[in-house]
């Protein structure tokens, strides 16, 4: 596979603005001088018990990518894998939850496909539109630069912890307001105001995409550990041992990328090292930029969190 993307990523499309090579969270193809196509799929098995709440979860998490590159939804397709035995009234609230929340995005659901397997998968397969030179991508962050997040972390934490059934319907419920939240008024706050650079954090943690996007900008990261906003009762249930493999494998990949400042608590490393789903937007964006995307998320009543900054360097550093 390794050999594959190379080959891909290499060949020259002059056309392709984002492709394989830029490890980026979507696809952009530009089809004019003013408008280009942003394409992503995603899709997964239910994290939670509600089939509507995962129809509309899985639908919103395919869709931030889209917001991520600074784009607007336009098509969906679903992509789903059901149980012969299911019943159809689940797999008709799931497929509406999704309907909805594309819906919501200003978008449609056009067609999809679905196949039998033994474990439900659904997801969404989406197409949207963004102009050629407003395309926002993770290479761009500057030294000087604010980091803001505008979703709590923490999500993997609880609906791990509601799988061992003792999480608190209140903290459940939270987690999954923040997972069918759309990142679409937040992207559209980020494009007025603008930034340096832009992604959205999902599987592989605040820190993994952290790293990712400080990488292809070629700076450091310097994350406040005490900024960073935490689901209610996350931290409480990794020390119940609420702990996910998808955890275990971003520390595998990030933890010697990562230095932490000496008294920072294994449970608070580890909503850090949490894989989000449907997480919020990381912004890197200058000071100027950065007081303006306050006062904007202010504003229109949304959550926006400065947690770091970007330094000169390699890697991120995480201090209290």
């Amino acid at each position: 596979m390794r050999q594959l993307n190379d080959v891909l990523a290499g060949t020259h499309l002059p056309n392709l603005l984002v492709g394989l090579d830029a490890r980026d969270d979507a696809t952009v193809y530009r089809l004019n001088d003013e408008q280009a196509v942003v394409l992503t799929v995603d899709f997964f098995a239910p994290l939670v018990d509600d089939p509507y709440s995962y129809g509309a979860i899985a639908a919103a998490n395919a869709m931030s990518d889209v917001y991520a590159m600074g784009g607007e939804v336009l098509l969906a397709l679903n992509v789903a894998a059901f149980p012969e035995d299911l019943g159809q009234d689940i797999v008709a609230d799931i497929l509406r939850g999704g309907a909805d929340k594309v819906f919501e995005a200003g978008g449609i659901i056009a067609g999809g496909h679905t196949m039998i397997d033994k474990e439900p998968k659904y997801g969404l397969c989406v197409l949207g539109l963004v102009h050629p030179q407003r395309v926002f991508t993770k290479n761009g962050a500057r030294p000087g630069d604010a980091l803001y997040l505008s979703k709590h972390l923490g999500t993997g934490i609880v609906t791990t912890a509601a799988m061992m059934d003792i999480a608190a319907p209140h903290h459940l419920e939270a987690a999954i307001e923040s997972m069918a939240r759309l990142n679409r008024h937040p992207s559209h706050v980020v494009r007025e105001v603008g930034a340096h650079a832009l992604t959205d954090v999902t599987g592989f943690s605040l820190l993994g995409h952290a790293f990712e996007m400080a990488e292809a900008s070629g700076v450091a990261f310097r994350i406040e550990a005490s900024r960073v906003p935490i689901l209610e009762g996350a931290l409480e249930y990794v020390a119940q041992g609420a702990r996910t493999g998808g955890e275990s494998r971003n520390r595998h990949a990030w933890q010697e990328k990562t230095t932490f400042q000496d008294g920072i608590a294994d449970e608070l490393a580890s909503v850090l090292f949490d894989p989000q789903t449907s997480g919020g937007l990381l912004i890197a964006a200058s000071p100027e930029q950065g007081r303006e995307l306050e006062r904007q998320f202010s504003l229109s009543h949304l959550t926006l969190w400065r947690i770091g900054e970007v330094v000169e360097g390699q890697g991120i550093t995480v201090v209290r």
